[in-house]
């Protein structure tokens, strides 16, 4: 008897392959038959009608604090999502040692947007090692979780309070490479380190991982050789490319013999360029013995800004000093004339398309005071313009009233039908993978956590510039062969039963909102979508009817016995 049969939908299954109609039947957690079947089923799934696809593949999300509080990793199950894999950008928890968890906490609220109170009511901070924090996870998820281990955690785990100063010597390089070897035989599924200079601390200094000298990346991309199913997670930093920042993904790819991935390549109509010369790293990779992959967000990287996170605004030259200040003190160098001023001439100073960050009169204000209650939904142009005063100005004056709390939105430059076209080109080329989605991270600042049913959306739905059976692959087979998920990405007998019903004529995104369920009282950006009607993860129903039920299947994944080494 089948535990389950998903009837009378169309399959699409994540080859690319033209959909067609099939009754899926599941047995202890598999699929045991793709096609007609007379066997009796415990419980029947009636999909007339839907179509029937495997469930998507989120490789870049930062959803490890998150799973203590939310063994959902909501909402990104209720857009189709059943396998995510966090621990990206060299932000993992583990290991951790005794004095380590204050740093790590307000270096992630910090530089990934978690609140400070949510991560200290909410996760138990009480491993050491990698492996003992992957235990603690083991049952109780719903959707299938794996983790990397990153880099500036096995810095502070080494070198103290010095992982934020200086390089490493040869023993403390060695000491490293014990830690992640270690990690990565317990189940880690990789090495995830970063170069960004958007990357900063609590203090507004670089992130351990950006004091790295390519010898210690080489170094420990050799012991990620040593461990099948293992890869590479990188982020090399923003806009075109040097020439060492290639050199290096090259080499770490080279030298791991894994495909490494970085995050995020950005696409839109006006900015071809710059895809295309970040886009030449994989060549680079490729004429040197490696293989590099852009993942890329499927939408515009819609953003909220506030002068309390500070995240993309640290950027700006000179600016991360600033956001290592306390709040009041921000508040004081924002009220007084001679700071305010060398702020704003240093952000000026910005290089190339990154200006635009400093373009103040563009963005449109989320105000929260009675003070600036009149300014909320309008650009800071028009309200600099009312009160005869400039654009930043006018902006720190609503900051400094709001006690840095104002939102702050760019103009969506993306929506227009040359980004859509252009997005797609870059889907198909294979030196992109779709993704990048960084749920569980900046919470209060973006909605990308709906990449998936924005695609299928926006460029299926409502444009048709691809077949659901190409965008399918995209979500699904795509990622899971690049980090080598062993059975999962495709509706096939045998194959994990990680499925996704949905309605191709109705699939949406849904709105947004800001809701307050974190610990701690803290509050987030969530959307739940329309059109995912159920989502099936190890064969059980995660979300039945668009809602969520107590089932929690989700397998911990772990390099070696839930992947498959990739080489280059």
């Amino acid at each position: 008897m089948l535990d389950c049969l998903v009837k009378g939908g169309v399959v699409v299954d994540g080859t690319g392959r033209p959909g067609r109609r099939a009754d899926v039947g599941v047995r202890d957690g598999r699929i045991v038959s793709v096609g007609p079947t007379d066997e009796p089923a415990r419980e029947v799934v009636d999909v007339d009608g839907l179509v029937v696809a495997p469930g998507f593949v989120d490789v870049h999300t930062h959803y490890d604090a998150q799973v203590f509080w939310d063994p959902t990793l909501s909402p990104s199950p209720l857009h189709g999502v059943t396998t995510v894999i966090g621990g990206n950008c060299g932000f993992s928890i583990a290991p951790l040692g005794p004095e380590d968890a204050d740093y790590l906490m307000r270096m992630l609220a910090r530089v990934e947007g978690m609140p400070l109170e949510s991560l200290e009511q909410g996760v138990p901070w009480d491993w050491r090692t990698t492996g003992e924090y992957l235990d603690r996870l083991e049952g109780g998820l719903v959707p299938n979780a794996g983790f990397m281990v990153g880099h500036s955690a096995l810095r502070r785990r080494v070198l103290h309070e010095e992982a934020t100063t200086r390089e490493a010597t040869p023993e403390e390089v060695a000491r490293m490479g014990a830690l992640l070897r270690e990690g990565l035989q317990a189940g880690g599924l990789g090495l995830s380190s970063s170069w960004s200079i958007t990357h900063s601390d609590h203090t507004g200094g670089p992130v351990p991982s950006r004091f790295a000298s390519r010898d210690e990346l080489l170094a420990l991309c050799a012991v990620v050789a040593e461990v099948p199913g293992t890869t590479l997670e990188f982020i090399p930093g923003v806009g075109v490319f040097s020439d060492e920042q290639k050199d290096v993904m090259a080499a770490m790819s080279r030298v791991a013999r894994r495909p490494l991935n970085w995050n995020v390549l950005q696409v839109y109509g006006q900015n071809v360029d710059v895809q295309e010369a970040q886009l030449a790293a994989s060549d680079y990779a490729e004429d040197h013995g490696g293989r590099v992959v852009a993942l890329t967000l499927p939408d515009s990287l819609r953003t909220r800004l506030t002068f309390a996170s500070g995240f993309l605004l640290d950027a700006l030259p000179g600016w991360a000093p600033f956001f290592g200040r306390p709040p009041e003190e921000r508040i004081a160098a924002l009220r007084d004339p001679a700071q305010r001023a060398e702020l704003d001439r240093m952000a000026q100073t910005m290089p190339g398309r990154q200006r635009s960050i400093a373009l103040w009169s563009s963005y449109r204000l989320e105000t929260h005071s009675p003070e600036t209650a009149r300014f909320n939904g309008r650009t800071v142009g028009e309200v600099a313009t009312e009160l005869g005063t400039t654009p930043w100005d006018a902006l720190c004056d609503i900051v400094v009233a709001d006690r840095l709390a104002t939102g702050l939105y760019s103009p969506d430059r993306g929506q227009d039908e040359r980004s859509w076209e252009r997005r797609v080109e870059v889907w198909r080329d294979p030196r992109a993978v779709v993704g990048a989605s960084d749920a569980g991270a900046h919470l209060d600042m973006i909605d990308s956590f709906s990449y998936a049913t924005t695609l299928l959306s926006r460029a299926v739905r409502e444009r048709g510039l691809l077949p659901l059976e190409e965008a399918i692959a995209m979500l699904t087979d795509e990622p899971a062969r690049l980090y080598g998920l062993r059975g999962r990405g495709r509706v096939a007998e045998g194959w994990a039963a990680d499925l996704v019903v949905l309605d191709p004529d109705r699939i949406d995104p849904g709105a947004v909102s800001f809701r307050y369920d974190l610990p701690g009282g803290a509050g987030r950006i969530y959307g739940e979508p329309t059109g995912v009607v159920h989502v099936v993860v190890n064969g059980e129903l995660v979300v039945r009817d668009g809602a969520f039920t107590d089932a929690r299947p989700g397998t911990l994944l772990r390099a070696g016995r839930d992947t498959v080494t990739v080489e280059v």
